[in-house]
């Protein structure tokens, strides 16, 4: 496996050295910062600054009610494991 990835590396970058020069070499007439949203004005830099801004506090926020869900679900496992291996009485099976 590792052996592909470190075969087709040297693959892949010798394959973008080759394009790179054509993309480079097409006629883009607009070259003053617009993109392929269009212009970049102040509102538009705003407004993605502002999106930014809101997008990681959510992940961060969804990210923790995520673990929070799982760690409560693991605690549930643990429990009912230690409730089913009381419930069978199996007071030896710890060994000495």
């Amino acid at each position: 496996m590792i052996f592909r990835v470190l075969a087709a590396l040297p693959v892949s970058a010798v394959s973008l050295l080759l394009v790179a020069p054509a993309a480079l070499a097409a006629t883009q007439e607009p070259i003053s910062g617009e993109g392929t949203y269009g212009a970049a004005t102040d509102r538009v830099v705003t407004m993605t600054g502002f999106m930014v801004i809101a997008f990681f506090p959510l992940f961060i926020l969804s990210m923790s009610l995520l673990q929070w869900r799982l760690e409560k679900r693991k605690e549930a496992r643990k429990e009912a494991a230690k409730r089913l291996k009381s419930a069978a009485g199996d007071s030896w099976q710890s060994g000495w």
